[in-house]
C-alpha cells in the first residue's frame, strides 16, 4: 500500500434490533483510517518517551530526597551536639557560681 491511499473500513448499524447500541460501538470502533492508526500510534510513543523522562526524574528526585534526609540528619546531630555543650558550659558555670559562694 503507497502512502497516499487510505483505507476506511465501516460497519452498518441498524436501529430496529435491541442489541443496536452494541451495533454502533462496532460501528464506531471500526471506522479507523490507516492515518488515523498513524496518528494514533505517534500519540501513544510520544506518551511513551514522556512516561520514559518522567520515570527517570522521579529516580533523580528520590536520590536528591536521601541525600537531603542525610543532611537534615547531619544538621540535627551538629545542633544536639552543640545544645549539649550550652547546657554543659551553663552548669559548670552555676556550679562554679555556687562554689565561689560558699
Amino acid at each position: 500500500m503507497t502512502g497516499s491511499q487510505t483505507k476506511s473500513y465501516n460497519l452498518r448499524a441498524t436501529y430496529d434490533t435491541p442489541l443496536s447500541s452494541i451495533e454502533d460501538m462496532e460501528s464506531m470502533r471500526s471506522t479507523w483510517t490507516d492515518s488515523r492508526l498513524d496518528d494514533l500510534s505517534g500519540r501513544v510513543g510520544d506518551l511513551n518517551k514522556r512516561v520514559g523522562t518522567l520515570a527517570e526524574e522521579m529516580r533523580e528526585l528520590r536520590t536528591d530526597v536521601k541525600e537531603l534526609r542525610g543532611e537534615i540528619g547531619a544538621l540535627q546531630r551538629t545542633m544536639i551536639q552543640v545544645g549539649g555543650g550550652l547546657v554543659g558550659t551553663l552548669l559548670i558555670g552555676m556550679l562554679g557560681l555556687i562554689g565561689t559562694q560558699l
